[in-house]
């Protein structure tokens, strides 16, 4: 109701008509839902978030307080529509109204699936689902730990299928709860204590059974999502159904479509290792006797070789050459000194018929110098008085010149 004093002589204070204003407005909209479109929008680190609503036509100012906007699953940005429950409030200071927000959730779609889309994207840029960075899995699990509610029907079906297909592997158990408030800080705390465990499992499991999207939110937990891409273990993720896809199986190593496909990805059947096994086995024993075979069929041949039957033949037959050989040697031998013979004689000969003995026996003399022994050519090379000697075919003879007859 107005109040009654509305004059000149007794006028309203700003306060008093503010008041006024905010306890009508109050009592007038204790609860109100808009829809439109975020703008301005501001979280200091108080962790108050500031925003404009707006429409084509007109826009108000709105807060969320800190208590309320801790519990948002998504993040608010400029440009988002949606829909919004809050009460009005007067902002006396400045004389201005604005909504205040208790829940606002996005347009066209929930606001999970909002949030789902946005950490998805925030995650993948980060490169936490890069194919790139996935392990493989030991070929033989001796130890696995499973991150999951140990009264749920996940380990139960795990368990049982593990149990039939091989029995040499370790299954530790790490309960957790898997949905409600809490359930993400258990999962990290369950990830990162078998991370530290002294005997370190060979593979971690994270499961549960299906679920809604609700029931299933705890898999899409950011600090979830990277305990897994931070995990030193090889992650297998097998969260809900088939048709239940969340960021942890993303991240996660290797993505199981039920709780009973991981325990089949972690360890391999009995009866399919020993057909294996066997299989290996005949192909080893056929392998060999081929082997076998084959060296038998080449021993066999080198025993029929002239090699084993008539081992010293090859003996006979380089003796035979080297007979051969030695009486060829012999026999160039004596044809080079029969040639080498001939050779001197001829060369004999023909110094004998050079030599100046062989005119001396013709009947010719050699005339020599006394004193030098130098042969004499002309008498013009002597003196009256000289000694000489001549020289016959037979023996020699020295004489004195008395005369000198004939010119140069």
């Amino acid at each position: 109701m107005l109040p009654a004093t509305l004059s000149a002589e007794r006028p309203l204070s700003v306060w008093e008509l503010t008041t006024q204003v905010k306890d009508l407005l109050e009592a007038a909209f204790p609860t109100v839902w808009v829809a439109g479109e975020v703008s301005n929008f501001a979280r200091p680190q108080s962790g108050h978030c500031y925003l404009t609503l707006k429409d084509d036509r007109a826009q108000i100012k709105a807060v969320m307080w800190r208590g309320v906007a801790v519990r948002l699953r998504f993040d608010l940005h400029d440009g988002l529509e949606v829909i919004c429950r809050g009460h009005l409030d007067v902002y006396a200071p400045r004389g201005s109204y604005q909504l205040i927000l208790e829940d606002i959730m996005p347009q066209g779609m929930g606001a999970l699936e909002l949030a789902l889309r946005q950490l998805r994207e925030k995650l993948s840029r980060e490169g936490l689902f890069d194919s790139a960075r996935k392990r493989p899995l030991p070929a033989f699990v001796r130890r696995v730990a499973v991150v999951t509610s140990p009264t749920g029907a996940a380990i139960r079906d795990f368990l049982q299928v593990l149990g039939r297909r091989w029995r040499g592997a370790d299954v530790l158990v790490l309960p957790v709860r898997v949905q409600g408030e809490g359930a993400g800080d258990e999962i990290v705390a369950a990830i990162e204590t078998a991370n530290r465990l002294a005997a370190s499992p060979d593979c971690l499991v994270v499961t549960r059974g299906g679920g809604s999207m609700e029931d299933l939110w705890a898999f899409n937990e950011e600090p979830v999502v990277r305990a897994i891409a931070a995990s030193r273990i090889p992650v297998i993720s097998a969260v809900g159904h088939e048709v239940d896809v969340t960021l942890s199986d993303l991240a996660a190593d290797l993505r199981a479509l039920t709780p009973s496909e991981a325990a089949e990805l972690v360890a391999p059947a009995a009866e399919e290792m020993v057909a294996d096994l066997r299989q290996i086995q005949q192909r080893l024993t056929a392998g060999l006797r081929s082997r076998a075979d084959a060296a038998r069929l080449r021993l066999d041949g080198l025993a029929r070789h002239a090699a084993f039957r008539h081992p010293f033949q090859r003996i006979f037959d380089a003796s035979r050459q080297l007979d051969e050989l030695d009486a060829r040697l012999s026999r160039a031998v004596r044809g080079r000194v029969r040639l080498a013979r001939g050779q001197i004689d001829t060369a004999a000969g023909r110094l004998e018929s050079l030599s100046p003995l062989a005119v001396l026996g013709r009947g010719y003399s050699l005339t020599q110098r006394a004193d030098d022994g130098r042969v004499i050519h002309a008498a013009t090379e002597l003196s009256p008085g000289e000694r000489i000697n001549t020289r016959f075919a037979h023996g020699w003879a020295m004489s004195r010149v008395e005369d000198i007859e004939g010119g140069s």
